[in-house]
């Protein structure tokens, strides 16, 4: 039998006293939800799920047949691979690494096959013109898009979350679930088609989604306890910020439904809990404001919206 690897103990000496601690030796479970996509001719795109924050993950590491191509922080948890040649099979693995420098198995590898290579093809692909989306369950929502055209065919659907792409379909595939996200948060996806050229379409239609709180996990994103109170020429909101673990510096504020303004806070001037901004107005006596504001999360989504107040203005 072999021997149990030793168990390395590290000691910290506290005025005069030795505080001792085992090393951590335990590495991360492999990550799960692996999938390879060919993008282009020459490049996959390979996708996995993020560790759970208890798996303690501070990077990972990208294999194409054994051998390391990429390596990446925790929060990125997609890759293309660039620099592959046309109609060729490949075979991608993932591992993760936590702060102790302990590296998870690989995991079951995933395979993708190139398309071949279109010479001098510059013409890009058409919109999906269509785009829905809607919640599927508090983290996760699902997006659909009709199919796009291009003169050498489609070889992949791209998802973008503003600017920054966080999905790859396949050229087949009009529908996927995106997993992952935040609950009670409001989002806003787009799907571009790209050929085996890597041309890319131009975005297709926005689809708003909007996931659910998530029962028993903490406060929502929305601001809470909105108050507007009309003085002469001005009114002053009030609210409580949402919980989101960091001091929140951005909120959207809508008038009767439409996007007013954005109430930004500078570094040193975050407020904490309670919230108070004014704002001054030229509308007439008597003019009716439907007011409602949300936050921009951590992450850069923006957050739900309070409840809806109403004021009337006053001279």
């Amino acid at each position: 039998m072999r021997p149990s690897a030793p168990t390395l103990v590290l000691c910290l000496a506290l005025g005069g006293l030795a505080a001792c601690t085992a090393a951590d030796t335990d590495p991360p479970p492999a990550p799960a939800g692996l999938t390879a996509q060919a993008g282009s001719a020459t490049s996959v795109h390979v996708m996995w799920d993020a560790a759970a924050d208890r798996d303690g993950v501070t990077g990972y590491q990208v294999f194409q047949a054994g051998r390391l191509v990429r390596e990446l922080p925790a929060e990125k948890t997609m890759v293309d691979v660039a620099g592959l040649a046309p109609q060729t099979a490949y075979s991608f693995t993932v591992r993760a690494e936590d702060a102790a420098g302990n590296r998870s198995g690989a995991g079951p590898a995933v395979t993708a096959t190139t398309p071949a290579a279109t010479a001098e093809d510059r013409a890009a692909p058409t919109a999906p013109a269509t785009t829905t989306g809607s919640a599927a369950g508090p983290r996760a929502a699902r997006l659909s898009w009709s199919p796009a055209t291009d003169d050498t065919g489609v070889t992949a659907y791209d998802v973008y979350q503003g600017d920054a792409r966080i999905h790859t379909a396949g050229p087949g595939e009009t529908s996927t679930v995106l997993g992952g996200l935040q609950p009670d948060t409001a989002y806003s996806f787009t799907v571009r088609a790209r050929d085996g050229a890597d041309n890319s379409s131009p975005d297709g239609p926005a689809a708003e989604v909007t996931t659910p709180p998530a029962s028993g996990r903490g406060a929502g994103t929305g601001p809470a306890d909105l108050t507007a109170t009309a003085s002469p020429g001005a009114v002053t909101l009030s609210w409580t910020a949402p919980d989101t673990g960091r001091a929140t510096t951005e909120y959207e504020l809508h008038v009767n439904g439409r996007l007013t303004t954005t109430v930004q806070f500078g570094a040193g001037a975050v407020p904490s809990g309670r919230v108070e901004h004014r704002l001054t107005v030229a509308e007439p006596t008597g003019t009716v404001w439907r007011i409602k504001l949300r936050a921009r999360l951590p992450d850069g989504n923006w957050g739900a919206f309070s409840a809806e107040r109403e004021v009337t203005l006053t001279a």
